[in-house]
């Protein structure tokens, strides 16, 4: 068990439970969509981005990524870091069906992937020295390399989320954010030229 700074959001209580018994650290759940009306929730989401810094872990599916973006919303202030867990298909143990997108979330992504995703967003963990960030990319990087702008650019990108173990959601800024996390401008570069 890690112990970390940060509050962790989740979306719900079953994220929570597999949180518990890999990290120790605030856990704070969402219930899902229902963030958006809960006032009392999105303050202390507000105050645990000012006072310790927060990490978002939603599910890598579309509702996660609504969430996930509401929640930069409600602390744009605070500190605020992205984990992201890759999508794999298939279904959580205690569902009789996969979700509506067919990928596992939090709940079923296994311990290690959790783990390497708080890694790599540079989650303060305790006894661990962080590892600092690298360079910051920027969208003009990113049209030199063909990933936007260009004629088959988002197929280009498509195929470097995968190569990272990222969602296929995530977005030009968000890819920004957590490029410095997980690779430096040179290994960028060559994974890039290797597609």
């Amino acid at each position: 068990m890690i112990k970390i700074k940060e509050a962790v959001i989740v979306e719900g209580k079953y994220d929570k439970i597999k949180l518990k018994g890999i990290i120790d650290a605030p856990i704070i759940e969402t219930n899902g969509f229902r963030i958006f009306k809960d006032r009392d929730k999105r303050r202390l989401i507000s105050a645990m981005a000012k006072n310790r810094g927060i990490i978002i872990l939603t599910d890598s599916d579309s509702a996660g990524f609504v969430i996930r973006n509401h929640i930069k919303g409600i602390a744009p202030d605070g500190r605020i870091l992205n984990a992201y867990i890759p999508q794999i298909l298939g279904k959580e143990s205690r569902k009789a069906q996969p979700s509506k997108e067919g990928f596992l979330g939090v709940e079923g992504t296994s311990s290690e992937y959790i783990l390497s995703a708080l890694r790599k967003c540079g989650a303060t963990i305790e006894s661990e020295t962080s590892k600092p960030q690298g360079a910051k990319f920027t969208k003009a990087q990113l049209y030199e390399l063909g990933l936007t702008g260009g004629e088959h650019s988002s197929e280009k990108r498509a195929k470097l989320l995968k190569r990272l173990g990222l969602p296929a959601y995530l977005t030009t800024n968000a890819l920004l954010e957590i490029l410095p996390c997980i690779t430096t401008a040179e290994e960028f570069e060559e994974i890039v030229n290797s597609l």
